[in-house]
């Protein structure tokens, strides 16, 4: 019982040290996720460190709320990475919008930032969860040729042939290494032609 009243005694000192000093002490991140109107948390560091804290949240449950409560960077690369977590969340909408939002090269780099987030789930071997996270990253990057592939291949696995042979041909017309990732291509190529 003692136990349970001095961790009571320090929660509620730190909730009162947060409100006179105006932000969360570094002692006590874990705080942090409490609620909102408790601690209120401004990220530090890079955009990519923001995304390190944010990913778990980047499903479609979370990631509104959670960017409301822990926004991402100001600069360009705060959104790109905010752009890969409402793409992991399955909104490709808002990850568009963001990116269309960004000026210039900033936005082929957002997709490349995007391409890497989704690519571990391509790698995974789940293409049709990853297939509109790389369609979007073609989109703004129209020859990154694993981006090609995997939205192929997405497309295929969804019954959509049209759409996998233009991709998986594009893909090749920019990939040119003869390995296991042309051989994928060509063998699937070959059976939309054999149907």
């Amino acid at each position: 019982m003692r136990k349970l009243y001095l961790a009571g005694l320090t929660f509620l000192a730190a909730v009162l040290w947060i409100g006179v000093a105006g932000s969360a002490p570094d002692l006590a991140p874990s705080l942090r996720y409490l609620h909102p109107t408790v601690v209120e948390y401004t990220p530090r560091g890079t955009a990519a460190q923001w995304f390190a804290e944010m990913r778990q949240f980047c499903n479609p449950v979370e990631v509104d709320t959670r960017h409301d409560w822990t926004p991402p960077p100001t600069a360009w690369e705060g959104t790109a990475f905010s752009a890969a977590c409402f793409s992991l969340a399955g909104n490709t909408d808002r990850a568009r919008e963001l990116i269309d939002g960004l000026q210039g090269d900033e936005r082929w780099q957002a997709a490349g930032i995007v391409f890497n987030v989704g690519h571990s789930v391509a790698d995974a071997g789940n293409d049709r969860a990853a297939g509109p996270i790389m369609e979007l990253v073609v989109e703004f990057w129209p020859n990154h040729y694993m981006a090609l592939y995997h939205a192929g291949m997405a497309r295929l696995g969804l019954g959509d042939e049209a759409a996998a042979a233009d991709y998986l041909e594009r893909f090749l017309e920019h990939y040119s290494p003869d390995d296991g990732w042309t051989s994928s291509a060509r063998t699937a190529l070959e059976e939309i032609a054999g149907r």
